[in-house]
């Protein structure tokens, strides 16, 4: 093997290694650690659109998922995000409903939709409320308990929070391996599982690949000037809001004060246009703040 083991959290190294057919015994046995099926939903599960286009790598707003048909038509979509993602929540939601609609075709009744099953893995927490690392949402009345429908299903596994020492759960074990730094750190996880120890087998492999390593540099280098540019442009946008508004009679007293209650917001979790309806600023100025408060500025 060239070079050091690629990160799983790179998700073109992860769709590589969970996406691809000739691996489908490594996504199934994951999918088993994370969803509540019958056993049979796992027997013959179809990937779908496998094929990475090259110029895919380079598109720094696509989504690298895995998207997975059971053998009852349960759409499974997995995705993993290593950087923070504003509107997480609300995409998760456009896009799960994207799964729906797409299945509907013109003259199909509403019974032809099938279960849709989207696994989100970040590398941030995303739930402030809950310090368990796996949390499923469904369709709920959060007073009697009552489920509407199964027909929606969201799981959420954020990294950060998976424990140092083992919880003997086979979920536990696949993601302490997908937030391994290193393949020390990644080989002392195959004796948990041997589909671990076939996965870590195959991403040696794809290290060494100089091809595979170039692209998922590429995807990389991508999101991170894709960054740069938006967080070079929520600095431009703060910058002209301030102005327009000192232009407007603005004073920096009010502006300090809004920005004192905006940040109380954003430590509770609150949604950004919520936080802007309520404070008067800028979702850019939000935003900015935000991203100040995630690096522990001042």
């Amino acid at each position: 093997m060239a070079g050091p083991l690629l990160s799983l959290k790179n998700d073109f190294v992860f769709k590589k290694v969970f996406g691809s057919e000739a691996n489908v015994a490594i996504l199934t046995d994951f999918l088993m650690a994370v969803l509540d099926l019958p056993a049979e939903e796992f027997k013959a599960l179809t990937l779908v659109d496998t094929h990475l286009k090259r110029e895919f790598i380079d598109d720094k707003l696509g989504i690298l998922d895995v998207k997975i048909h059971t053998p009852s038509g349960q759409v499974i979509d997995v995705e993993i995000q290593a950087d923070y993602q504003p509107y997480m929540r609300e995409r998760l939601i456009f896009y799960t409903s994207g799964l729906i609609k797409e299945q509907i075709e013109a003259g199909d009744g509403y019974q032809a939709i099938k279960r849709v099953i989207s696994i989100i893995i970040t590398n941030w927490n995303m739930v402030k409320d809950s310090r368990a690392y796996h949390n499923r949402y469904r369709l709920y009345d959060r007073k009697t308990g009552s489920e509407l429908t199964d027909l929606v299903e969201i799981n959420l596994l954020e990294l950060p929070k998976v424990p140092e020492e083992s919880d003997r759960s086979r979920l536990w074990s696949w993601l302490r391996f997908i937030s391994a730094e290193g393949e020390e750190e990644a080989a002392m996880l195959k004796d948990d599982n041997p589909h671990i120890e076939k996965a870590l087998g195959v991403l040696k492999l794809l290290s060494g690949d100089e091809e595979a390593r170039f692209m998922a540099e590429a995807r990389q280098k991508a999101i991170l000037d894709y960054k740069a540019q938006y967080d070079g442009g929520l600095r431009d946008g703060l910058a002209r809001g301030r102005q327009e508004g000192r232009q407007e009679g603005r004073q920096e007293g009010r502006l300090e004060e809004r920005l004192s209650v905006a940040g109380n917001a954003l430590r509770k979790d609150m949604p950004l246009p919520a936080i802007a309806e309520i404070t008067g600023l800028s979702l850019a100025e939000i935003e900015v703040l935000a991203a100040r408060l995630r690096r522990g500025d001042s």
